[in-house]
């Protein structure tokens, strides 16, 4: 964890962020009505953006996305690759390292094509922090080592500064001690000649780090106290949480009451300075603490404050109207379409095409009802017609969906042979990988597409063993839970129904699969089948992040706008409700959920008594 803020603390370092931060932010707001250059205008809002990731990420992606837009318009490379570095950060602190590594290696493209040679430095330290968030420590290493070695060439060295202490401190151990003393003290010379008083804080630390793990306990806690005391007189805060979170680990072992003292002299900042991640974090450390301890009462103080950090966040999640990973995703599949796939950028303009007409069709048709209507005859004509226009515009989405598959297969088919070749750069496969995953994405979409607006009449009925259908559906999905450390379990009373085996299918295995997605590392989730005087019921109770109330009737509609990512960064579509919906309603069944007390969603899917039959 303590890796995972510190990348947080170097941005602001590697920004340049100071003291007058909050100065700075109202003079570019107060200036950019009186922008008349584009270019300065984008500088202007990649600036804020930088300056606002701390106190609300959101407006980070809000000012970056409009930075990017109008950068591409004027084709000016600097700004949408300083916007590309942004969206990095974005991703880098929402928790999705792919996204980051892929916004952060664009950045970097574009920096080395302008032979911005600082930035490029600055992009790949970046990139090496995410790699060493995700566990890759060999390529964290590698493109430390690279920015180490580029850093020395640069004419002003203020930089390599920064290089050492992301390196020293990210892999303590990757050198010997008389080296890492070494580079201490280059890296502190130049902090010195440039009057770098927040790096020269932040090396005090990593000094005091290293006094503590070469037997100097006391004088190494003695000058990180001192650090921390400096760096709070500077008002420099966000550097001091690292810090505090420091020297509150040191100290778990011997003396748990100073660490819990530390924990909340920080947790008074981050909440005057409404640091929202910190907050949360340090609320989870005290609880854990108290907890631990069997002081309930104290433990019950913060956990009420970690629910009222989690609703803060979702409702921001929810006024801010932005699907994030929509935003990617969509981004990944244009960038795909423009460069390598002429035939889908047809097929995408004839989709649009057909969706303007079918609107226009929807429109007119309007119309000519409000004309008309006293005149029932004409209404019932008219009502025939938008009905026919319906039908007509959902044969050809499945027309379409059909004909996209086969060349996003091949798109799929090509990014994974392409992986499989040995003498790949690194670049090239995260750019393959990306492209892997995002025709994944699109072929479940298209057969998402495919499963849309049928009839019961279409259904193909046999008698289906519900509580066989079941064990085959938790064991399908035994591996994803795995994957997440969950325990998957199934109960089943015997029972036969007269129904389409593959759509049912389809009903429980998606309703299994939103529940692992949407439940974190180690949860239960359980499956069950009752059978009570209304007929079957089948029941999949989460311990997931719960469905808020103002999502709770938008969950079910086509196309909703109320989706959001798993709890391991998964992408949703927001079509697999509700297609459920409409494969149980088909066999004059119902759907519906429930928020559990503690935590998470129970889905039930009912289907009528007159469909059942016990087995015998």
């Amino acid at each position: 964890m303590k890796k995972r803020l510190l990348f947080s603390c170097l941005l602001l370092l590697a920004s340049n962020f100071c003291l007058a931060q909050a100065t700075e932010l109202r003079n570019i707001q107060a200036s950019l009505p009186n922008i008349r250059d584009s270019l300065r205008y984008v500088d202007a809002l990649n600036r804020m953006a930088m300056l606002l990731y701390e106190k609300n990420v959101d407006s980070t992606f809000y000012y970056t996305k409009k930075a990017r837009e109008i950068a591409d318009r004027h084709h000016y490379a600097k700004g949408k690759a300083d916007a590309m570095n942004n969206l990095g950060v974005f991703f880098d602190i929402k928790g999705n390292f792919q996204l980051a590594l892929r916004y952060y290696n664009e950045g970097y493209t574009v920096y080395k094509k302008l032979a911005d040679s600082s930035n490029c430095i600055q992009a790949m330290m970046n990139i090496a922090m995410v790699y060493q968030e995700m566990g890759k420590d060999d390529k964290a290493i590698q493109r430390f080592s690279q920015t180490f070695e580029q850093a020395k060439k640069l004419q002003r060295d203020s930089i390599r500064s920064l290089v050492i202490y992301n390196y020293l401190l990210s892999y303590p151990t990757h050198f010997d001690r008389s080296t890492t003393l070494n580079y201490i003290k280059v890296a502190k010379n130049i902090a010195t000649k440039y009057n770098d008083k927040r790096s020269l804080l932040a090396i005090d630390q990593l000094i005091a780090d290293d006094l503590i793990s070469h037997g100097k306990r006391s004088e190494g806690l003695a000058l990180l106290n001192q650090t921390i005391t400096a760096a709070i007189d500077k008002k420099l805060y966000y550097v001091s949480m690292d810090m505090l979170l420091d020297i509150a680990q040191q100290l778990e072992a011997t003396s748990p009451d100073q660490t819990v003292a530390y924990y909340k002299q920080a947790m008074a900042i981050a909440d005057q300075n409404e640091y929202q991640y910190y907050s949360e974090l340090l609320a989870r450390k005290l609880f854990d603490f108290y907890d631990t301890r069997g002081d309930q009462a104290t433990a019950a103080i913060y956990s009420k404050k970690l629910i009222n950090i989690h609703d803060i966040e979702a409702k921001r999640n929810s006024e801010s109207g932005i699907d994030y990973i929509d935003y990617a995703l969509k981004d990944e599949q244009v960038k795909s379409l423009e460069n390598r796939y002429a035939y889908q950028v047809a097929l995408s303009i004839l989709a649009g095409v057909a969706f303007l007409l079918a609107i226009a069709t929807v429109v007119s048709v309007r119309r000519h009802l409000r004309r008309t209507r006293q005149q029932n005859s004409q209404m019932k004509e008219a009502l025939s017609a938008l009905e026919q226009s319906q039908a007509d515009n959902t044969r050809m989405m499945r027309v379409v969906a059909h004909d996209l598959r086969n060349p996003i297969g091949g798109m799929y088919s090509i990014a994974t042979l392409m992986l499989d070749e040995p003498d790949r750069s690194e670049e090239d496969r995260v750019m393959l990988d990306l492209m892997k995953t995002s025709g994944q994405h699109s072929l479940e979409l298209v057969d998402n597409l495919l499963q849309l607006q049928f009839s019961s009449e279409e259904l193909k009925k046999e008698p289906v063993d519900i509580a066989e259908m079941l064990q085959y559906c938790v064991s399908l999905l035994h591996s994803k839970a795995e994957a997440k450390k969950q325990q998957l379990s199934l109960e089943t009373v015997p029972a036969t129904l007269s129904a389409s085996r593959e759509k049912l299918w389809r009903v429980i295995s998606n309703l299994i699969a939103n529940a692992i997605k949407f439940s974190p590392n180690d949860a239960k989730i359980k499956v069950k089948m009752i059978k009570n005087e209304l007929g079957i019921r089948i029941l999949v109770k989460d311990e997931g992040i719960g469905i808020p109330a103002e999502m709770g009737e938008k969950i079910f509609d086509l196309f909703t706008e109320a989706k959001r990512p798993g709890t391991a960064g998964e992408q949703p579509f927001g079509m697999g409700l509700a297609i459920s919906k409409q494969i149980v309603e088909a066999h004059n069944g119902k759907i519906w959920f429930e928020n559990n007390e503690a935590s998470g969603t129970t889905f039930f899917v009912e289907l009528p008594t007159k469909l059942a039959e016990a087995k015998a």
